[in-house]
C-alpha cells in the first residue's frame, strides 16, 4: 500500500533530523523544513554523515525557480535531483554556491546555455544531466572548468558531435552520452523512499 505523500514528507523530516543526529544552524534547518513543505526530499546520505540528497522530482507539483532558493542556506549538498521540475536558468542562480556539489540532475527542465554559465564554478560535479534540454554547443563551453566531471548525458539536446569533441580536450576522462533520437529515455535513479513505495 502505498503511504500519503504528507505522511511520507513527516517520516523523511524525523529520519533528517535523526540520521547523525547533525547540528546544523537555525537558517539551515528553517530551509530544509522550507523544501520539505513544497514537497522535496531532504535526507542526509549516511549516518554519521552531513553530506545532503535533496530531490524535488517527487513532489506532487514541479519545482519552479523561486523553490529553489532555500538551497543558497544549506551546507554539504552533494546530490540535487530537479528532473522534470519547471525550472530556467534563473532558477540555478540558487545551485550555483553548492560548491560540495557532485550529482546534479537537470533532464527535461527548461535549462539553456545561459544557465550551464552558472553551474562554471562547480568543481566537485562528477555526474551531470541534460537530457532532453535546450542546451548547445556553445554551453559546453561553460563545462570545460570542472575537473572532476566524469559524466554527461546530452540526449535529445542540440549538441553535436563536434562539440562533444571540444569539450573532451579539455576533459579527456569524461565520458558522454549523446544518444540517438529514438534512444530510450536513461534510467530514473531511484531514492530511499521510491524504493519504499515500490515494496509496499
Amino acid at each position: 500500500m502505498k503511504k500519503p505523500i504528507g505522511l511520507a514528507i513527516v517520516l523523511l523530516s524525523a529520519s533528517v533530523s535523526a540520521l547523525g543526529e547533525t547540528e546544523r544552524s537555525q537558517a539551515e534547518t528553517d530551509a530544509i523544513a522550507t523544501i520539505q513543505e513544497k514537497g522535496g526530499l531532504v535526507l542526509e546520505v549516511a549516518q554519521n554523515d552531513p553530506s545532503l540528497d535533496v530531490a524535488f522530482h517527487l513532489a506532487s507539483e514541479p519545482a519552479e525557480d523561486g523553490d529553489l532558493a532555500p538551497l543558497e542556506q544549506l551546507t554539504n549538498v552533494i546530490n540535487l535531483n530537479l528532473r522534470k521540475a519547471a525550472v530556467t536558468d534563473a532558477g540555478l542562480a540558487h545551485v550555483k554556491g553548492l560548491k560540495t556539489l557532485q550529482r546534479l540532475h537537470l533532464e527535461k527542465t527548461a535549462v539553456t546555455d545561459a544557465g550551464l554559465a552558472e553551474l562554471k564554478d562547480l568543481t566537485n560535479l562528477v555526474y551531470l544531466n541534460l537530457y532532453e534540454t535546450a542546451v548547445s554547443d556553445a554551453g559546453l563551453q561553460h563545462l570545460k572548468g570542472l575537473p572532476k566531471l566524469r559524466k554527461l548525458f546530452l540526449w535529445k539536446t542540440k549538441v553535436t558531435p563536434a562539440g562533444v569533441d571540444a569539450l573532451r580536450q579539455s576533459l579527456p576522462e569524461l565520458e558522454v552520452v549523446l544518444g540517438q533520437e529514438l534512444a530510450p529515455d536513461p534510467p530514473e535513479e531511484k531514492t530511499g523512499e521510491e524504493e519504499e513505495k515500490k515494496a509496499d
